[in-house]
Formats: structure tokens, sequence, C-alpha cells
């Protein structure tokens, strides 16, 4: 089964909609949408003095570049934050690189989850690995419950510009119901799918230790790895069509052009069907059956989340090798 046609046809046709009523190409647009945020940090660089290059920009191969944790900062909170470290300018050009990532509802959850956690974006830390003006160059955004990436495409196959994380935490051990947090939807849409599952079904899917958190839950697995849960291909096709929903949510947070990429490596991995995903009864807040931890995998995407005590997602979707 071919992953989400239906939805990337719609997309495709909403966006060329889009485009003629105001005269720019379905193409166009599209590459506008997905180099809006690589122009910002390109231009950012350009401001950049000295001192603020000396502080934050590191070579390409750096190991920091592709690390992700749920509260970690890339260079020194106390001395480079956002807010204290950067002037007026260069925070707005950064702030619209955050907003050119997102869609307009994922930058909302970003943004009140960033207030509530941390305080807000200026609150946050950031780099530049490799040079923006030879197109080979990352830019890295950290702090608590964020890791986002704006990559110029500089590494092929590679959404969101390599792994990401994001979280919320309303409070440090939330209420079974999650009230206030701006990701628990996605686990509400994600335990309809589990509710729906036959009881055969649910001996697959339902299991007992959910993965340790770290950033070791991230590692792509390819086309001949083991997954834990069950396959896509085992659904029925309402099933089949919750689970989308599921997948669905997860990544219309982000802007289309990382949305199609995604889409494009899920189906070179076998689709919907060649996906898996498993719930975990430990840490089940309340004791409800709703349960709080759940892994969507496959042989390019992980997707784990984690939403007890509070929400903790792992990212990271790549060519299935």
């Amino acid at each position: 089964m071919a992953f989400n046609s239906i939805n990337r046809r719609k997309f495709l046709q909403t966006t060329g909609a889009m485009a003629l009523a105001t005269g720019v190409s379905t193409a166009s647009a599209n590459e506008k949408g997905s180099s809006k945020s690589e122009t910002l940090i390109k231009e950012f660089y350009k401001s950049l003095s000295a001192k603020q290059k000396a502080a934050m920009c590191m070579p390409w191969d750096h190991l920091k570049r592709d690390y992700i944790n749920n509260n970690w900062n890339v260079v020194d909170e106390d001395k480079y934050s956002i807010g204290s470290f950067y002037s007026s300018k260069q925070q707005q050009m950064l702030q619209g690189a955050v907003k050119g990532m997102l869609s307009e509802e994922g930058y909302r959850r970003y943004e009140k989850q960033m207030k509530d956690d941390s305080g807000g974006f200026g609150t946050f830390t950031c780099a530049v690995f490799g040079n923006p003006e030879t197109d080979k160059f990352k830019w890295v955004l950290t702090g608590r419950h964020a890791t986002l990436r704006v990559d110029g495409s500089s590494i092929a196959d590679k959404p969101f510009g390599g792994p990401i994380f994001y979280g919320h935490a309303v409070r440090f051990t939330e209420k079974p119901t999650h009230p206030g947090n701006v990701w628990w939807y996605q686990a509400k849409i994600a335990n309809s799918l589990y509710a729906s599952l036959s009881e055969e079904q649910k001996k697959v899917a339902l299991l007992g230790k959910s993965p340790r958190d770290t950033n070791h839950v991230v590692k792509l697995k390819g086309k001949d790895g083991k997954f834990a849960g069950i396959p896509g291909k085992s659904l029925n096709q309402v099933q089949k069509k919750t689970f989308q929903q599921t997948v669905d949510s997860l990544l219309n947070n982000y802007r289309p052009s990382d949305i199609l990429q995604a889409k494009k490596l899920i189906e070179a991995g076998g689709g919907l069907d060649a996906l898996h995903i498993a719930f975990y009864t430990d840490n089940d807040l309340g004791n409800d059956k709703i349960w709080d931890r759940w892994l969507i995998e496959g042989p390019g995407f992980v997707w784990y989340f984690r939403g007890s005590s509070h929400v903790h997602s792992w990212v990271n979707i790549g060519k299935p090798a």
C-alpha cells in the first residue's frame, strides 16, 4: 500500500490551487517554502561578529552536529542564550527560521512548549556547523524539550536535517489525561488505533518494557531490522486509516518540503505496511490503559513517544538502507 497517497495528492492539489491564486507555480512555491529558513540562517551567519562566530560556529564534522537529548545546550546557556547573546535583528532572523521550519500549528505548539518549559525562545541556544556560505551547513537549536535543525539539504535523505526532539511538561508528573500538553493529542490518536485492534492483534502490539530514554533509541535499523509491535500490513483498512492519521499527526507540524521528503522515504522503505507500532504497559499514568508510551518504527523511520511522566519524543527519518 502506497503511504498516504490520498493525503499527498490532496496536499499537491491544494498547493497547486494556492499557486494559481497567487500567480506562482507549485514548484517555485515549494522551493520558496523549503528555502526560507536556510536563507534566514545564511543572513544570520553573515551578521555574526567575530566574537559570536568564535562562540557558536563549529566544524562540520563536530560530534554535536547530530546529537539530541531531552534537555541540553549546544553552547553554554548562561553565556550564549539567544535572548542575551544576539541582537534584536539577529533574534528575529532566528525566530523566522524556526517559523519557516514548521507549519502554523506546529509553530504555535513549539512556541507554547518553549514558554512553559523554559521561559521562551530567548532561553534557547544554537550553533552553526560548517559554513552557510558554501551550502554545506547545519544550524541547530537546543534547549529543554526541543532540538531542531536547518541544514539546507547538506545531507541527502534527511528530513528535518537529522534527528530531532520535542517534548512538553505542563508539570513534571502529569495527570493521566495530560491537560494542557501540546503533544498529547498525538497519543490520543495512537491509542484510538490500539482500541480498534482485535484481542489477537493487541497481543502483538502490546509490550512490557519501553525503550530507554536515550538518543540510541533513534538508530535506524534498515530493511533487515527487527521491529517491535504490529506491522501496518497486519491491519485492516479502517485500522490502517487510523494508523496513517497517527503518522500524519506527527509529521504535520513541520514544513511541506520535510513532510514530502519524509513520506517519500517511508514509501521507499515499504510504505505504511512496513511500519510497526508498539505500545508499552510500563509507566502507564493512572493505570488507565491509555498507553503513555508507544513507538512507530520501520526501515528508515523511528518515532518514539514517551508520554510519562511528561512528553519526550525522539525522531529520526532517513534512507532505509
